[in-house]
């Protein structure tokens, strides 16, 4: 995978545009000021748990002694899950009423923006050549920074392009993520394929 589709991929999956109702429910009663502030820290937090967990998330796999193409597989169907729930189930609003107090961490840096899709994709990317980790992290970070753009100018994006118009750019970022989805699914397959045929050689 090229830096470019790498960070197509992390920025399709953190979904920044299906974001934008969510943060802007949560943060209604706090002041525009203060609301900037806490999407640059609840940000901040998210690219730490992501770069962590991009260093840290293979030897993880080791440990659990997980073959490459499970995780592929599984990236594959868990990505196909979420660019459904983009086409066609709208946005979640599960925490619209989460209470009056500021988040912390919880919910807007995880899950919403380092949810466990984004922590899979960067484990799959490592797992695939932990070699290219300066690739893997600089698309991570552009991905993030594009992301961070998006949410810090939500009330802003809101109002201009209104509801309906972010839910059509989320519903087409959702299938763009699903034919990524399928293709990853297929290489999956692929390597599993490949591997059992070695092994019966």
């Amino acid at each position: 995978m090229s830096f470019l589709s790498a960070t197509l991929l992390l920025f399709l999956v953190m979904d920044p545009f299906g974001n934008i109702p969510l943060f802007l429910a949560i943060l209604r009663r706090v002041s525009p000021e203060r609301r900037r502030w806490i999407v640059t820290r609840e940000l901040l937090f998210a690219l730490a748990i992501l770069v962590f967990f991009l260093f840290f998330g293979v030897p993880l796999i080791h440990i659990l002694q997980i073959d490459n193409s499970s995780v592929g597989i599984a990236g594959g169907v868990v990505l196909f899950l979420i660019a459904i729930k983009m086409i066609f189930g709208g946005t979640d609003t599960l925490f619209a009423n989460a209470g009056d107090s500021e988040p912390f961490v919880v919910p807007l840096a995880t899950p919403f923006i380092a949810g466990p899709t984004t922590m899979a994709i960067v484990l799959l990317l490592m797992a695939g050549d932990p070699t290219a980790w300066p690739v893997w992290l600089g698309s991570l970070f552009v991905a993030w920074l594009v992301t961070s753009i998006v949410l810090i100018a939500s009330s802003s994006l809101n109002e201009i392009l209104g509801t309906r118009t972010i839910i059509a750019i989320e519903r087409l970022m959702g299938f763009i993520l699903a034919t990524i989805a399928v293709d990853m699914f297929m290489k999956g397959i692929s390597t599993f394929v490949a591997a059992l045929n070695t092994a019966g050689a």
